[in-house]
């Protein structure tokens, strides 16, 4: 019984130094977004409750609250936030305000989500109280997730205007440029493919819900959450993917080599008007001067990142679950590449960015062990060469496309095997049931 209550003890401990950890964190945030006159992820959020929120995955972050509601509840969790935004249009409307894309619905969502947990702290006890402010924390989490990466990428404009796209785009020759490639497919077939891909490339939120929904969905009757999903793993990519933007600052090919993703405003910071029709020159890189505005969110793709740890995520799903993680993770790839958003070795770097994430997340729940303390460690290191080598060696994978490029893969796939492997061998063993024996009967 003692030890029972000491490491409930340090557990509540734990949550309280990650909670001063995150507040801390985006006390900073604010405060650097205010150094450059923009308002940070705690203004807008506040904003949010009164004046129409930007587009954001308000009404997602109330279905991950909801997993821990009864139908019922859920019924009328969603009823009141929908009318809630009902009202709240009129009145905007009614006031004059201009509806465009920058007005969103959400307001009742997140007043929901604020509500339940009064209702937490005042009406519920025991385990029923942890278990609504968890998921009442998980809901806000990702909310704040997506005002906290809208920061960090302001924070990565402003603060490096020099970018190290030249390097990439040497690097990936050794990958026979495919975004130049897959950019020239993506446009022979508009508006079909563009269409296609925008919508998959765009809604990535939305996927991720859908399967930690699936994930989480026995969360109301079990009472308690599992210790490994698909929304720890996208909070913490989301988490440090940025800070390696910082590192290493990349806008992508359509803004380096191209018009710019609105086809008009980078041609002026470009080093060259190149993608995707003119195959890129081997020429020695240099730094380049680019705008305070483009985020440099290339190095790793975090949008391939997510994209795999939804296909990982998806695997004990159902099939049709199964099929759409497939799908988003190949449609995602594409995305990226024909849009010109990312080089090709941005999406090799992406994958091992994810895979060690995953690894040290079920690690971490499991209890390390030699194994998976083996496979986080090769993860990272493969990472951190692979950075490396783009900054450092991008000519001479340039010149040597038939040793490097066979080299990338091979170090991509040795994570994605050690990670297989490993994990394999966490799945508890299924062994064939043991028929009883037949007892003699009676004389």
């Amino acid at each position: 019984m003692t030890s029972l209550i000491v490491g409930r003890h340090w557990r509540a401990m734990l949550w309280v130094a990650a909670g001063v950890v995150a507040l801390g964190f985006l006390i900073t945030l604010e405060i650097a977004a205010r150094r450059y006159g923009e308002p940070g992820p705690i203004t807008n959020q506040v904003q949010a409750l009164i004046l129409a929120p930007k587009p954001g995955p308000l009404y997602g972050g109330l279905g991950l609250m909801m997993v821990v509601l009864t139908w019922r509840q859920r019924l009328i969790a969603a009823g009141a936030a929908i009318g809630i935004d009902a009202v709240l249009l009129l009145v905007r409307w009614a006031a004059g305000a201009e509806m465009t894309d920058g007005y969103s619905l959400g307001t009742g969502a997140l007043w929901v989500m604020l509500g339940s947990a009064v209702i937490a702290v005042t009406r519920r006890t025991g385990r029923e109280r942890v278990l609504l402010l968890k998921g009442v924390g998980l809901g806000l989490l990702l909310v704040a997730a997506r005002k906290t990466g809208d920061t960090w990428l302001l924070i990565t404009a402003k603060s490096r205007p020099m970018v190290l796209d030249q390097y990439v785009a040497m690097a990936d020759h050794a990958l026979g440029n495919p975004s130049w490639l897959v950019g020239r497919i993506v446009k022979a077939t508009d508006p079909f493919s563009g269409h296609l891909l925008q919508l998959v490339y765009g809604q990535l939120a939305v996927a991720a819900v859908v399967v930690a929904f699936y994930q989480l969905r026995d969360v109301a009757v079990e009472r308690r959450f599992p210790r490994h999903h698909l929304v720890r793993t996208f909070l913490v990519i989301g988490l440090l993917g940025p800070g390696i933007y910082m590192l290493f600052p990349v806008v992508g090919p359509v803004f380096a080599y191209g018009p710019g993703a609105s086809g008009t405003g980078g041609v002026q910071w470009a080093a060259a008007n190149l993608w995707p029709h003119t195959s890129l020159p081997i020429s020695t890189p240099a730094p380049m001067t680019y705008d305070g505005i483009t985020p440099r969110n290339c190095m790793p793709s975090l949008h391939t990142a997510w994209a795999v740890a939804i296909f990982i995520h998806s695997r004990r799903a159902p099939r049709l679950l199964r099929f759409a993680g497939t799908f988003w993770l190949i449609a995602t790839l594409t995305a990226t590449l024909g849009f010109g958003y990312h080089y090709g070795v941005d999406l090799i770097a992406g994958v091992v960015f994810a895979l060690t994430i995953e690894a040290a997340l079920r690690s971490l729940d499991r209890g390390w062990d030699r194994a998976g303390i083996q496979l986080v460690v090769h993860g990272a290191t493969v990472f951190a060469a692979l950075l490396v080598s783009y900054r450092y060696l991008p000519v001479e994978m340039a010149r040597h496309p038939e040793v490097f490029g066979p080299l990338l893969i091979l170090v991509m796939t040795s994570v994605i095997y050690g990670y297989v492997r490993t994990t394999k061998r966490w799945e508890p063993a299924v062994g064939p049931t043991r028929q009883p024996e037949p007892q003699p009967e009676p004389v």
